[in-house]
């Protein structure tokens, strides 16, 4: 299939690919790692998050405007704000491929992790020829240089959870395995093992968590990132091993259960951490542990914007130069999350052995709840709510003074309103093939960004109603 549907990018699948793009259980990273594991004392891993909305403003008029990236919207006003770093910017989505292709030609041994919404991926084919998609590939591609990079799927448009109809949140996982697999290949999609959340959301109602858990793991992923402050131990206390793998169980008012395996980013200045490379440094003070009866080096985890805020942009590539010429196969060692969690089960250590975790205050929630009926979690909720008027459900993310879903109901409202009517006419068919449903399921995507309500109100709004509004037009 084509990268480019009638000018769209191809995220459309059958019921099928959901299995054919998934990992095949087999181990993809430890098989080429250099790493002597024996001598490693301790561990790290990177992950650079990169993201660029899509809006409806090839042209002034919001109704009729063409649908491109922000960044090409940045670039062609330099003299708007900070736009003037759309240039910078540019060269921070490609730049990993100079920096991993020189390490590993030279005998190093770098690591990183690439969080790339497919927003960005659609928007940087559209700039350029699509150069920067092109010089990544390798990263991808090449089975000299992947061993050393691991992609992390996401939401394709960037979606915080708990503000995303939950019909959709499957779509936006398998849109973006297929996108991703249009680029760069089915193998390259099947080696895609960890998801890396958009804002680190997580999302706290039991029946919610309880889907999106499900949906990761029917998507074919084996583990994801958290943010330390957004999960809690099944008696409400703290994490006290934050470098250590934990398996997120959620649970439903039914009282099913599902889990997955997660990497705890630790709390701090994720973007200025990452730049100076202080997981690094943090993993040198470590040694090995015992975890689960098995003595194992710990893992720190750090994820931050790739390419925003000065120090990111300016401070970043000598701060990863210096300490990869540095790291060597023992001692305080690089790895990705997947070759450190292959490393465990080779130790016969798996999510099953993991302490369980939970999202931050469900304490609060499995204290009142009657487990059993539809809708339970609802009553205790409400019963918790009513003895703590602040108690909040809309929160856990990179940070908790953010909420995604108070103050945008004009956003809200159409973009429920778009996923119902799409899923009305066609969640017993998806007719891929459709240009109509094509649109409208791109459009419905594209509304969801977390981008039109973290910038507050304006025009920001007004291209997630735009959006909504031909997405219904594509449905009628």
């Amino acid at each position: 299939m084509p990268e480019i549907i009638n000018n769209m990018p191809n995220i459309f699948f059958k019921k099928q690919d959901v299995s054919g793009l998934a990992p095949t259980g087999q181990d993809v990273f430890l098989p080429f790692s250099k790493n002597d594991f024996p001598s490693v004392s301790s561990s790290f891993g990177i992950a650079l998050h990169m993201h660029q909305p899509t809006i409806p403003a090839a042209t002034d008029d919001i109704r009729s405007a063409g649908l491109i990236s922000n960044l090409q919207h940045m670039m062609e006003h330099q003299d708007i704000g900070d736009n003037h770093n759309a240039p910078v910017f540019m060269n921070c989505y490609a730049r990993m491929s100079d920096m991993i292709r020189n390490f590993v030609d030279k005998g190093g041994n770098p690591r990183v992790m690439l969080d790339y919404s497919g927003n960005l991926f659609w928007g940087l084919r559209q700039m350029e020829g699509g150069r920067v998609l092109e010089h990544l590939k390798p990263l991808a591609c090449d089975q000299k240089y992947y061993p050393c990079v691991e992609w992390l799927g996401t939401m394709w448009s960037h979606a915080v959870v708990t503000s995303t109809p939950v019909p959709d949140i499957k779509l936006h996982m398998m849109a973006w395995r297929k996108h991703f697999s249009e680029i760069f290949g089915k193998e390259a999609a099947q080696r895609v093992k960890g998801f890396s959340p958009p804002e680190m959301h997580l999302p706290i109602h039991p029946d919610i968590c309880y889907e999106y858990v499900k949906a990761l793991l029917e998507c074919g992923y084996e583990w994801i990132m958290v943010q330390e402050h957004t999960i809690e131990n099944p008696d409400g206390s703290g994490i006290n091993r934050p470098h250590f793998p934990h398996k997120l169980v959620a649970k439903n008012s039914l009282g099913e259960e599902v889990a997955i395996t997660v990497l705890i980013k630790t709390q701090g200045s994720d973007t200025k951490l990452v730049a100076q490379m202080q997981p690094y440094y943090e993993a040198k003070g470590l040694d090995r542990q015992e975890f689960c009866g098995v003595t194992v080096p710990p893992f720190v985890c750090q994820i931050g914007d790739g390419e925003n805020g000065g120090v990111m942009m300016n401070e970043y590539p000598p701060a990863y130069e210096q300490a990869f010429n540095q790291i060597s196969t023992t001692g305080t060692v690089s790895m990705t999350g997947s070759e450190y969690l292959e490393y465990l089960a080779s130790l016969n250590l798996h999510k099953e052995d993991f302490p369980a975790v939970q999202p931050i205050s469900q304490h609060r929630i499995w204290q009142v709840i009657q487990l059993g009926k539809k809708g339970a979690a609802d009553e205790a909720i409400a019963k918790v709510h009513e003895a703590d008027s602040g108690f909040d459900l809309d929160k856990g993310s990179w940070t908790n003074d953010k909420n995604w879903v108070k103050g945008y109901q004009d956003v809200l409202d159409p973009m429920n309103q778009l996923s119902v009517s799409f899923h009305k006419k066609y969640d017993m068919k998806m007719p891929i093939k459709e240009e109509s449903f094509q649109k409208a399921m791109l459009y419905l995507l594209l509304s969801q960004t977390s981008c039109f309500r973290y910038w507050g109100e304006g025009v920001w709004t007004e291209y997630a109603k735009e959006l909504c509004r031909r997405g219904m037009e594509a449905i009628d």
